[in-house]
C-alpha cells in the first residue's frame, strides 16, 4: 500500500469497491465473500477473503470450489492487502494456484480540482440507463450477450447508486463510463473508448465530466481500478491526479481462467 494514504481511507475504498461490484449471486463461506456472477468482471465472480474464519484452509477451499463448480465458473481468489488470513497469498501459491491480472487501485484525493467539464461543439454527453449502458459498453468490448445481461443485472441491483454516461460524436457513441457514489467516495468504472476514436483525449474529458458531477454531489475522494499493464489508461488517470494507492491480483487453480 502507498504509505502516503491513511490506511483507514484505503480500507473504506476497498469496501466501497466491494459494494459497487456486488452481484445478486453471492454468499459467505466461513468469513469469505463468494461472488459467482456469469459476467465479465472478475470482481463479481471471485472469492474476497474479508475475514479469516475458523476452518482449515484446505477445507474452506474445497467448500468454495463446490460453489464455483455449481455455477460452472472457475474458482478465482482475489488477493488484496486486506485479505485474511495473513499469508494467504503464499499459501495459495504453495498449492499451485497461479497468479493473474495484477491490478492497481488508483486514488485522487481532490476530484474537484481534477474535474473539467466537456467542451467542444462536436461532442455530446448524456446519461443512460443501467441495462442500456451494459449493452453499450459490452458492444464496444465485444462481450457476449450473457455477459452483457449479467452486467446489466448487477447494475440494476447494485446496493449503491450508479450513474452512467455515453459520449457521442455525430450521434455515434465514441466513449462511455460510469460512477458509483458512496457517501463522500466516488468510484469510476467501465471507462471505455471505441477503438477508432482512441488517442483523441476522449477518456480524459469523459472522466473529467464524471469527476465534476461527483464533486457536485459531495464526493471528496475518487478511486478507480485498472490493470497494471494498461499503460495508456494509467497515463490518462495520472494526468487527472490519480496515484497508485494499493495493488491486488488473483489466484486460481484453473489452467485457463482469465
Amino acid at each position: 500500500m502507498n504509505s502516503s494514504f491513511d490506511p483507514s481511507l484505503l480500507a473504506r475504498i476497498e469496501e466501497a469497491g466491494l459494494n459497487a461490484s456486488a452481484p445478486p449471486q453471492q454468499r459467505l463461506v466461513d468469513g469469505w465473500l463468494l461472488r459467482f456472477s456469469p459476467g465479465k468482471a472478475k470482481r463479481a465472480r471471485c472469492i474476497n477473503a474479508i475475514s479469516p474464519g475458523i476452518l482449515p484452509l484446505d477445507r474452506k477451499l474445497a467448500l468454495c470450489q463446490s460453489v464455483f463448480d455449481e455455477a460452472a465458473l472457475p474458482m478465482i481468489v482475489r488477493i488484496t492487502p486486506f485479505s485474511q488470513p495473513d499469508g494467504l497469498d503464499g499459501e495459495l501459491e504453495r498449492r499451485g494456484m497461479r497468479r493473474i491480472d495484477d491490478t492497481r487501485v488508483m486514488v485522487c484525493a481532490a476530484p474537484a480540482a481534477a474535474a473539467s467539464r466537456l467542451v467542444g461543439h462536436d461532442l455530446d454527453i448524456a446519461p443512460v440507463g443501467h441495462e442500456a449502458f451494459a449493452q453499450i459498453v459490452g458492444g464496444l468490448r465485444g462481450s457476449p450477450l450473457a455477459q452483457r445481461q449479467a452486467h446489466g443485472q448487477r447494475l440494476v441491483h447494485a446496493p449503491v447508486p450508479f450513474s452512467a454516461y455515453v459520449l457521442k460524436r455525430d450521434g455515434e457513441v465514441v466513449a462511455c463510463g460510469q460512477m458509483a457514489i458512496e457517501a463522500d467516495i466516488v468510484g469510476i468504472y467501465d471507462v471505455f473508448t471505441a477503438v477508432p476514436a482512441r488517442g483523441q483525449g476522449l477518456a480524459r474529458r469523459l472522466c473529467g465530466h464524471l469527476l465534476a458531477e461527483a464533486s457536485s454531489r459531495g464526493a471528496t475522494t475518487a478511486y478507480l481500478q485498472v490493470e497494471g499493464d494498461n499503460h495508456a489508461a494509467r497515463t490518462v488517470y495520472h494526468r487527472l491526479g490519480f496515484v497508485d494507492a494499493y495493488a491486488y491480483h488473483y489466484r486460481t487453480p484453473h489452467p485457463t481462467a482469465a
